[in-house]
């Protein structure tokens, strides 16, 4: 149903995230999210079987997404180092810029226990595999040791850089999270690499 009307599809998700910001996942109504998308509530059951299909339809829609972008960029970059970096500035702006979709992220993704589970498995493991793929580059060019384990650097790096993310929301987003690019970029290339970082 998705590729018969896009736009719709489009709204419902972009709606439910603002009302999952302002609302909590538990207290949003699924009339809530048709209302602010301009829609019939009838017509989000089109597209989704009940509200928490949902939100894991925007975590996994947006994921796709933030997985594309972060692929172009980095591909720019001529090494290793600068490629974590743009992913770190990438990961931390891109929430920074929305904080309605890093609220949902951060905290309302977490109330659902079917995203627990199992459905975020798929999205995340792309998203580990692409820092993966950094990391691999980085023990081939010499930015990072060769003996450096990629499974448990990559989990290392997202999971440094979601727990950032969540005290940044937890904390009502008082603070500039771009501002921690240059002081994570060091840490984990101290942690991972050849003495300081370059």
């Amino acid at each position: 149903m998705r590729s018969k009307a896009p736009d719709k599809y489009r709204r419902i998700l972009d709606s439910a995230v603002r009302v999952f910001a302002r609302e909590g996942f538990f207290k949003a109504k699924v009339s809530q999210i048709a209302e602010d998308a301009g829609l019939a509530p009838g017509t989000v059951y089109l597209y989704f079987k009940n509200k928490e299909d949902v939100l894991i339809s925007i975590f996994d829609v947006r994921m796709e997404e933030i997985i594309s972008e972060l692929r172009t960029a980095i591909i720019q970059e001529e090494n290793a180092r600068s490629r974590l970096e743009c992913l770190v500035r990438m990961h931390l702006g891109g929430f920074q810029s929305d904080p309605d979709m890093a609220a949902c992220f951060q905290v309302e993704l977490r109330q659902s226990s079917r995203f627990m589970r199992q459905d975020a498995k798929g999205s995340l493991t792309q998203y580990l595999n692409l820092i993966g793929e950094v990391v691999e580059q980085g023990r081939r060019d010499g930015s990072f040791h060769e003996d450096l384990s990629v499974r448990l650097a990559s989990h290392f790096i997202f999971g440094v850089l979601d727990e950032v993310v969540s005290t940044w929301v937890m904390s009502g987003m008082k603070y500039n999270l771009v501002s921690l690019v240059d002081p994570l970029v060091a840490l984990f290339t101290r942690g991972i690499g050849h003495g300081e970082a370059q």
